[in-house]
Order: structure tokens, then C-alpha cells, then sequence
């Protein structure tokens, strides 16, 4: 650094220090002013005032540096009163520290109601026996490298997949932590995202492979055959109807997913929309030799939400009630205020006579792709959506959805709406 250079810097600290002193540089220099104004001080004395409070304006701030230092002091002391059994205590995901002999020094309350019998003085290895846990344990221990990650999945009490990292901590100190991150929710997004998409691939498929044929068959065998060609074709279009379905509840899906809270919205009158849906299934009704009978309580019968949203999930219920309670002859459809004690709410219920449901699949009917028989329903034309489109749309409605069967007698779906 040249001459010059050191200069500069010198100019810029001593405006800075300058600068940052003006408030009191400007006291002093109104209190100087004042006292030469009111107390004829002479010019002799007032000139090397000024340049005295200007010299002390531009020294260091030793005082402030030492307060700085001081605080830094205090923060270093706090830092060293801190155990380590409390930072591991302030850590959400379970911990555990050993030393060098793998045995274990501590465990926080986080790695206690995970593993369970886990207790200082315990051996690592023989806590934890899966190879990679065993692997990882010696790659730290070694020294050959400083940390390392694997995946580690605990078998009871329920299965746990974890992402574990062990280190070791500071330098010279023999002890080591082993930290486990929870990824057991991820790897089950993953699981029904992949499940997803190969139900849905196979969905598809199916009718295009049967539309595929028929195409072919119709450019060969069947090309000057009149009946088989109309035959053929209309196969074709109820397959292409069916994929038409598939990608329409699809697409709702996506949108729910995109969306899952209800902005504040209308009021919806239930029995006006659930009339509407009566009215609109009538036709299929008729085919299926099914009567819809009504009992709504009287008085207003209102909600807040979406009413497009809402009628669809009539539409879903009363729609699958027709289908597969044909053969009760009849589907029930009440609105009344809920009576159960809970929060204030209107329940609909679509009751329907036919098969019921078992019980065994009441608890996942709602899962997407889920079916019961799975011949029938696509006999019936269904694409395996549908009450999984009714659930997030009860979700974001802040709503519920309960199934009620007995087999041979029947199922009802009755849907709980909060009026606030």
C-alpha cells in the first residue's frame, strides 16, 4: 500500500468518525457559539474551542469499541453456559451423541419417543444393526471422513424412514452426533404420486388399446361388413367417452390441488342446488329403475361456499347411489340441520338400498383409483375419481364426509356442512 493509499484511508476513517459524531459535534458547537454570544468570551478564546471539539469529533470512539468488545464478551460467556445437553434439547428431530467407543453419551426427548430404549452408556451398534447404520458409524469413527448421510428405515414400532447424517463435533473433543430427519411423509407423497401415475397411464390405456384394435379390425376383416362396422364404432365411442371422463376428473383434481382453501364466498341455498342435481340425474335415474325421493326440513337451508363446487359433490353422490344402489329401487335424499351436538351445520345424506359397502373398504373408498369391484364400476362407466374429487372439495368447504353400510342393507353418505 503506497503512501497516497494510506493517506486516503486515513481522510475516510476520520470522516466517517466525523460523520458519525455530528449530533454532538453540533452541541458543542452551538453551546461554544452561545457562550461567546452571552458571555464575551473573547475571538481568541472561541476559534481554539472550535477546533478542539472538531479534534475530539474525529478521534476513535474508544469507548464505543470497548462496549462492542464488552458485548461480544458477554455473548462468548452465555455460549459457554449452554450444554450441549440443552442444545440438543432445543433440536425438533431426534439426536443422539457418542463418543469414540460408539456408545451413547446423550439422547434427546425427540430420539427417546422414537427409538425407545435408549440410554447413556448404550452401543450404537447394537441399538441400530441395519448395515448402512453400521457402515456410517465406522466412516465417522475412522476419521476418514468428517460426516456422512444415509438412508435408514425403523421398523417398529411403525415404519420410519429416515434421512441420518452423523458428524463429529468440534475438533479434539471424541464425540460425534448422529441427527435422524424424518422422511417417512415424503417418501409417501412419492409413493401415491407414483401410484398415481400408473393408475392413470393404465387407465388410459386400456381404451385406447381397445379403440387401437377396433380401428384395425375395421381396416381389415370388418372393412365391407355394415353391422360389425357400426358395431365397432359405437364400442369406440363409449371408450373414447370414457377417456373424455377420465381426463375431465383429472383436470378437477388438478384445479382442487392448485386451490385447496375456499376463498369467503356466497351463500348457497342447499335445496335449491340439491333440486337442481335431482333434476339433472333424473334421465339415469329412469334407465337405472330408480326413484329419488326428497325429505328437506323446511326453513332456509343455507351455506357459505361454492356452488358449482357443492353440486358437483351432489352430482358424484346421488350419481354413484344410482349406479351401484339400483337394485334397492330407491335412493333417499334428506337436508336437515345437524342434530349431533357438534358445531352449527346442515347435513345431506344420499341413502340408497342397494349391495352396501364392506366394511374393509369404507376407510379407503375415497383414495383415488380406489374400487370396490373394480368390473362394475367400469361397467357403470366410472373413472375411480369421483369421491376422491368429492373429499377436496369438502375440504376446502371446511366440511366432512361420513359412510354409513351394512352389507345387503344399503349406504348412506351423508355430508356435513358448517353454516359458519
Amino acid at each position: 500500500m503506497t503512501d497516497l493509499d494510506v493517506e486516503h484511508k486515513g481522510m475516510a476513517q476520520a470522516a466517517a468518525r466525523l460523520w458519525s459524531s455530528r449530533w454532538l459535534l453540533a452541541a458543542g458547537v452551538v453551546a461554544v457559539l452561545s457562550a461567546f454570544a452571552f458571555a464575551n468570551i473573547s475571538a481568541y478564546v472561541l476559534v481554539p474551542a472550535l477546533l478542539l471539539l472538531l479534534v475530539a469529533a474525529m478521534l476513535p470512539a474508544a469507548g464505543l469499541r470497548q462496549s462492542g468488545e464488552n458485548a461480544a464478551a458477554i455473548e462468548a460467556i452465555g455460549l459457554q453456559r449452554l450444554s450441549g445437553e440443552y442444545l440438543a434439547a432445543a433440536v425438533a428431530d431426534p439426536l443422539i451423541i457418542f463418543d469414540r467407543a460408539a456408545t451413547i453419551v446423550h439422547a434427546n426427548a425427540a430420539a427417546f419417543a422414537a427409538f425407545g430404549g435408549i440410554a447413556p452408556g448404550l452401543s450404537l451398534p447394537l441399538k441400530f444393526r441395519a448395515p448402512e447404520m453400521q457402515t456410517l458409524l465406522d466412516s465417522v469413527l475412522s476419521g476418514t471422513i468428517a460426516s456422512d448421510v444415509v438412508d435408514y428405515t425403523e421398523k417398529l414400532p411403525v415404519e420410519r424412514a429416515y434421512r441420518v447424517s452423523a458428524s463429529s463435533v468440534g475438533h479434539g473433543t471424541d464425540l460425534y452426533v448422529l441427527v435422524f430427519k424424518d422422511q417417512s411423509e415424503t417418501r409417501r407423497i412419492d409413493r401415491m404420486r407414483a401410484d398415481f401415475i400408473a393408475n392413470a397411464s393404465h387407465e388410459l390405456r386400456t381404451p385406447l388399446a381397445s379403440i387401437a384394435g377396433f380401428i384395425e379390425t375395421l381396416r381389415g376383416p370388418a372393412r365391407n361388413d355394415p353391422a360389425a362396422r357400426d358395431q365397432f364404432l359405437q364400442i369406440m365411442q363409449n371408450q373414447t367417452g370414457r377417456m373424455a371422463r377420465l381426463i375431465d376428473d383429472l383436470l378437477s383434481l388438478s384445479r382442487l390441488e392448485m386451490k385447496p382453501y375456499l376463498k369467503p364466498g356466497t351463500e348457497v341455498d342447499l335445496r335449491q342446488t340439491v333440486d337442481s342435481v335431482i333434476d339433472s340425474l333424473a334421465p339415469l335415474a329412469r334407465e337405472n329403475g330408480v326413484v329419488i325421493e326428497r325429505d328437506f326440513a323446511k326453513g332456509p337451508l343455507d351455506v357459505p361456499g361454492d356452488r358449482d363446487e357443492l353440486f358437483q359433490v351432489f352430482e358424484n353422490l346421488l350419481e354413484n347411489a344410482c349406479k351401484y344402489g339400483q337394485s334397492g329401487g330407491r335412493v333417499v335424499v334428506s337436508i336437515a340441520p345437524a342434530d349431533d351436538g357438534s358445531e352449527p351445520g346442515i347435513d345431506v345424506t344420499i341413502r340408497d338400498f342397494g349391495p352396501g359397502i364392506p366394511e374393509e373398504h369404507i376407510p379407503r373408498i375415497t383414495e383415488r383409483f380406489y374400487r370396490i369391484d373394480v368390473e362394475t364400476s367400469r361397467t357403470q362407466k366410472g373413472t375411480g375419481l369421483g369421491l376422491s374429487i368429492v373429499k377436496h372439495i369438502l375440504t376446502r368447504h371446511n366440511a366432512r364426509l361420513t359412510i354409513k353400510s351394512e352389507v345387503g342393507k344399503g349406504a348412506a353418505f351423508s355430508v356435513h356442512l358448517p353454516t359458519h
